[in-house]
């Protein structure tokens, strides 16, 4: 029996075997087709209900196993799903073409779409018509049959390109260890680094310590360590994943990525991907992301260089070096800190023990909007590490299962991301409530502490639960509007905002007490950690515009004549600069948001939606931080709303008016 196959709520995930990914969702693509012959082969006139919402009701199954597939590709990896990746995507964009070029359903939606303004719809409809019918005109549905094959045949090849830069990155990642066996060299580290670098030099049969490319181990090292060549040397390698002309390489998948793209948007007839992307977000320009991302660099750019050179002078000053190598920000920074504030990371972290990070997240959403989150073991996961809460409301309705995935392995890629295993949607009048997820890489358990985070870690986890609190509170009729189904320059708002509240005393006191002796965070490590937020603000925005302006030059235009990937890059960066180049470095090609996640011609969003959250979070800090009215309007006009309406229409139903770029420049301490 194929669990994937058989009626579930939650995912199986201890009934699902590799083996049953193939068929289940071979067999799960022939029966949706058959529910899209049923609409296509139906002899009454086409109608809202009967073509429209019975699209939208297509497919569930399938969605679902994807969901999970795709998932434990992404949390929990190995060699034989990552060969069923390289099967099943080919087969998904194959079907998903079949579907968007499929003429006899695009014919019955065109004539709903013709005939909108006669037909009575709520606001929610009209966006799910207006969105099917796009689906299908952007993408290729009005094409020759001539061009509707090279589109195939381009997305075909996208698909596997994008899946091949992931694994090489994974491998990348996987295959380099800096291992150190002469105590000497651990000079600088915090204990708790040294303990878990012990730990995976363990695990690995090796004496001394080992430290990888995984964030938890990598930062730390970059951030402390006294040995100038070893951060040398971990700096290098990280930044070198797929840059070494061999079978992990990506320069090639980066350029045909990009080459393949721009032909995609051509045929479609945009000038470029990012012309074909931005035609559906709030920017809605090539043209408006760059006047955006130029107005940006010319408040930060003397702002960072001013702090660049100030971090040279006292690198000079503490230990006699000229010139400033990447490998020397993170280090210096955090010795900068350190004399301005008097606050360290190591300082912080006793206050931030994982259990009670999560804890106080929780507080926070029961806080703003009346959610209760308990721990359940009844639902099945896919490793052990994973927890799993049933999240409630004030009337003890269930409102989500939630998910929550912390630490670093080696089947899991880098970073933090949130993820759904079940959308929210109203059907029949019921009200089918999300399964959401979280995962992220932070600092395991030593024999001798519990998972501690560093402040950074603290905001990420929060970001991450902000997504997932769209996720959970989402309340539409139809999937494909629901939780963060929104323009992806409007998706970043929910997680960006939450982030404000770690740097609230009335938050930090909820949970950041210490792990040994249960102390409250002292008030004036709260002062300093405000007061050391815009602490090099102007050199972090830099690099954020670095990669948005990176993104555009690979997106906005033809790069058919790109030859090096690594010299084009340079050149894009030649406008935010601050360090020398490394030559044995590139970042497109581990550059996993652009060239295998969903943000082509997106990256810029994040500082967009930095614009929104300052913006927004102005009107909390006016009314209190807790005020039960402007949370619930908050989650009334955006988190419940997913991509019902116009994001601009919702955020100014929230706040009353436009969003202030002002608001991110003031609270970044950018404008004088």
């Amino acid at each position: 029996m194929n669990p994937l196959l058989q009626p579930y709520n939650t995912a199986p995930f201890s009934k699902i075997e590799n083996a049953h990914f193939l068929p289940a969702i071979s067999k799960l693509i022939v029966e949706t087709k058959a529910e899209i012959d049923a609409i296509t082969s139906n002899s009454e006139d086409p109608t809202f209900k009967n073509t429209v919402e019975a699209l939208e009701n297509t497919g569930d199954l399938l969605d679902r196993a994807t969901s999970i597939f795709f998932n434990l590709n992404s949390a929990e990896t190995n060699d034989e799903i990552q060969k069923i990746a390289q099967e099943v995507s080919p087969m998904l964009t194959e079907f998903s073409n079949d579907m968007l070029l499929n003429e006899a359903l695009f014919e019955r939606i065109k004539t709903v779409y013709n005939q909108k303004d006669s037909l009575n719809l709520s606001e929610e409809q009209q966006m799910l018509l207006d969105k099917k019918y796009k689906a299908f005109s952007r993408n290729g549905a009005n094409l020759s049959k001539e061009k509707k094959t090279q589109l195939r045949k381009i997305d075909a090849d996208l698909s596997k390109l994008k899946l091949t830069f992931g694994e090489n990155v994974l491998a990348e990642t996987n295959r380099f260890e800096l291992h150190i066996t002469n105590e000497k060299d651990l000079s600088g580290l915090p204990e708790g680094v040294i303990e878990a670098a012990a730990q995976t030099a363990e695990e690995k049969g090796k004496e001394g310590w080992v430290f990888t490319l995984d964030y938890p181990s990598y930062v730390p090292f970059l951030t402390y360590a006294d040995n100038r060549e070893l951060r040398k040397k971990l700096a290098i390698a990280f930044g070198a994943k797929g840059f070494h002309n061999d079978e992990l390489d990506n320069q090639q998948n980066v350029l045909r990525i990009a080459n393949l793209r721009h032909q995609r948007a051509n045929l479609l007839g945009y000038n470029s991907h990012a012309h074909f992307v931005l035609e559906e977000r709030m920017a809605e320009t090539p043209k408006k992301v760059k006047s955006f991302l130029n107005e940006l660099l010319e408040k930060a750019k003397p702002a960072a260089q001013k702090e660049f050179d100030e971090l040279t002078a006292f690198a000079k000053e503490l230990d006699g070096i000229d010139h400033l190598e990447k490998w020397d920000g993170a280090y210096y920074s955090e010795k900068l800190k350190q004399k301005l504030f008097n606050l360290d990371d190591e300082k912080l972290k006793p206050y931030f023990e994982l259990k009670n990070v999560i804890k106080g997240v929780f507080t926070v959403a029961e806080k703003l909007y009346g959610l209760h989150f308990e721990e359940v073991q009844n639902i099945d996961k896919y490793h052990a590490d994973v927890k799993t809460y049933e999240v409630k409301d004030d009337e003890g309705e269930l409102v989500a299962i939630f998910y929550a995935d912390f630490h670093p392995r080696a089947g899991k890629r880098n970073g933090a991301w949130m993820t759904s295993y079940k959308p929210q949607q109203i059907i029949d009048g019921k009200n089918d409530r999300p399964h959401i997820s979280i995962v992220c890489n932070f600092t395991k358990p030593t024999a001798s502490k519990p998972s501690l985070l560093t402040f950074n870690e603290v905001t990420t986890l929060f970001h991450e639960f902000g997504h997932a609190l769209h996720g959970m509170l989402a309340n539409t009729h139809y999937p494909s509007l629901s939780g963060t189904s929104v323009y992806w320059d409007f998706v970043e708002l929910p997680s960006q905002i939450l982030e404000n509240w770690c740097y609230e005393k009335e938050t930090l006191e909820l949970f950041a007490t210490h792990y040994k002796t249960g102390e409250v965070i002292p008030m004036e490590y709260v002062e300093k950690i405000k007061d050391s937020a815009t602490f090099l603000e102007g050199m972090a925005t830099l690099r954020q515009l670095s990669f948005g302006m990176l993104d555009m030059a690979w997106h906005g235009s033809d790069p058919s004549g790109i030859k090096e990937v690594k010299a084009f890059e340079v050149a894009a960066f030649d406008d935010t600069q601050l360090y020398p180049d490394v030559k044995e470095n590139c970042m497109s090609t581990s550059f996993s948001h652009i060239f295998q996640g969903g943000y082509s011609a997106g990256y810029y969003s994040y500082k967009w939606a930095e614009v929104l959250d300052a913006d927004a979070f102005a009107l909390f800090k006016q009314e209190g931080i807790f005020n039960k009215k402007v949370a619930d309007r908050f989650k009334g006009f955006v988190l419940s709303q997913g991509g019902t309406m116009d994001p601009m229409e919702l955020y100014i139903k929230f706040r009353g008016q436009k969003p202030d770029p002002e608001a991110l420049l003031k609270r970044a301490g950018l404008l004088q």
